[in-house]
Parts: C-alpha cells; sequence; structure tokens
C-alpha cells in the first residue's frame, strides 16, 4: 500500500506542478488529485483525455477556457481561509483547458473516469452548496462543490473547514464496500491547509481489523489517501483546518457506514 502521507515539491516545476497524486501512485483505481500554484501570467493547458476534471481556483484568480467555452477573470477568494465558496469549473473527458493565472493562484485539478458527452461549466460561488454540519465540537463548515445532486460522471468533490479544537468527517465513517444501499465504495483524497501555515492536523485511517490502523500528523500543503477505513479529523486548538476532498468509485453516490462502536454519537433522527 502507497504511503498515506503525499508532500508536495518545496519548489513548482515548470508547469507549476507542485502535487500529483494518479491512480498508479495510490496503488488505487478512480481518483487522481494534482495541484499547480501559478505566478501571474502563467499558462497551464491539459486535455483530460479518458478523464473528466474538476478544477477547483483554492485562491487567486484566472482566465479559464475549454474547447467550446470560456470565462474571464474568475476567482474571487484569494484566502482559502476567508471561507467564502471558490470558483470551479467543470471539464468532461475527451476537452481540454486552458488556464491563465492573473494573480498567484492555488489550482487543484481533481480526476477521476469520465464517460464523455457533457458540457464544460463554471461552477460559481453561488452555485456551491453551503452546509453548517454537526454541533458543539464537532461542528464545521462544508462547501459541495461537486456533489451527486449536480451532473458529473465519477467526481464528488467537497471543502470543509474545521475550527480549531474541532473534529470533522466524525463521527468515524467509511466508504470502502460496494454493497448499496448501506454502503459505497469510493477512494478518496484529503488535501489540507492550516490557519495559522505551522499548523497541523490529526487524521486516523483505520479498519474493522485493524489491518490498516495510522494515526497521521498532516501539515500544510500535503494530503491524505484514504484507500479504505474510517478517517476521522482531528484540529488542534488555535489552529484551523481546511480539506478538499476529491471521491470517486464505482457508483457515483456518497452512502457511508459509521464505526459501530462511536455511532451513538450521530444525533437521532426524527421519526416520521
Amino acid at each position: 500500500m502507497a504511503n498515506l502521507i503525499v508532500t508536495p515539491q518545496s519548489v513548482p516545476g515548470e508547469d507549476g506542478s507542485v502535487l500529483k497524486i494518479t491512480p498508479e501512485s495510490a496503488g488505487w483505481d478512480y481518483v487522481g488529485f494534482e495541484v499547480f500554484k501559478l505566478t501571474a501570467g502563467q499558462t497551464l493547458s491539459r486535455a483530460t483525455g479518458d478523464q473528466e476534471a474538476c478544477l477547483v481556483l483554492v485562491s487567486g484568480k484566472a482566465d479559464l477556457s475549454t474547447n467550446e467555452s470560456s470565462w474571464s477573470g474568475i476567482g474571487e477568494r484569494m484566502n482559502v481561509f476567508e471561507q467564502i465558496p471558490p470558483y470551479s469549473v467543470y471539464v468532461p473527458s475527451g476537452d481540454s483547458y486552458t488556464v491563465t493565472a492573473l494573480t498567484e493562484l492555488e489550482l487543484a485539478v481533481c480526476l477521476a473516469p469520465g464517460r464523455g458527452g457533457r458540457q464544460a461549466r463554471l461552477i460559481a460561488p453561488q452555485q456551491v452548496g453551503v452546509e453548517h454540519r454537526g454541533s458543539g465540537n464537532m461542528a464545521r463548515l462544508v462547501h459541495n462543490i461537486l456533489p451527486e445532486s449536480e451532473p458529473a460522471d465519477s467526481l464528488l468533490v467537497v471543502e470543509v473547514f474545521t475550527p480549531g479544537g474541532h473534529w470533522s468527517s466524525y463521527p468515524p465513517h467509511k466508504h470502502d464496500r460496494d454493497c448499496l444501499p448501506e454502503e459505497s465504495l469510493l477512494e478518496e483524497t484529503y488535501y489540507y491547509h492550516t490557519n495559522p501555515v505551522q499548523g497541523f492536523a490529526i487524521q486516523r485511517v483505520y479498519t474493522d481489523d485493524r489491518s490498516l490502523d495510522e494515526t497521521l500528523t498532516v501539515g500544510d500543503s500535503q494530503a491524505v489517501l484514504v484507500p479504505k477505513g474510517y478517517h476521522p479529523v482531528s484540529a488542534p486548538p488555535g489552529y484551523d483546518v481546511y480539506y478538499l476532498n476529491v471521491m470517486a468509485g464505482p457508483t457515483r453516490t456518497w452512502k457511508f457506514y459509521n464505526d459501530p462502536a462511536h455511532a451513538w454519537l450521530m444525533p437521532p433522527q426524527p421519526v416520521k
């Protein structure tokens, strides 16, 4: 199994690449994830091939075009911890995209298998579902960028802000069995930022039989692979934690299963 923590390059490549996860490097089948840090005026061009892509402007502004569409001057969030929803662009398989940075730009490229036939589209901040999930020290802010209610072939994309001293992806849940309607099989990546930048998050990834049981200390700009198992996150006091999740699997639905030992932490469901 691959190392669960992926550390970015200290110096961007010629194309601005600082972090790259492929199915081959992760040892799985569906999810790819890349991060680019572009300087103002720098351009990135890619063909999607047999993958669909969701381009998330983590911070900064850009012009962006695909084979048939273009958008100028998109981007509003200059620091991820402004906590406003991002601009994103969905690009189907069989297409291509060109991104030209207008400012310093942090661009996340979320990838999964595509079937083609869809149209590229802008996902503006007002189209992002904003959700306050959990209560007490399990409360966090969720931005549903590309949920299953919006069209795509494989990708599910969401970002989460966890205040210092809080927990998220909690109570511990998993989605590693293809046994709907109880649970869906979804590979997942977490891409982190911390505020202040010297902070860290704690993430545990574990299975019922403990054949996988790792507790990870994750720093700013690192990514975590979740190939299977439960995967709760803790933000230490004094440090707010952001992560961008990419999920994909054989069926595009998020159906999770709570760790029975901790399911009592879930709020009671209303009686219908």
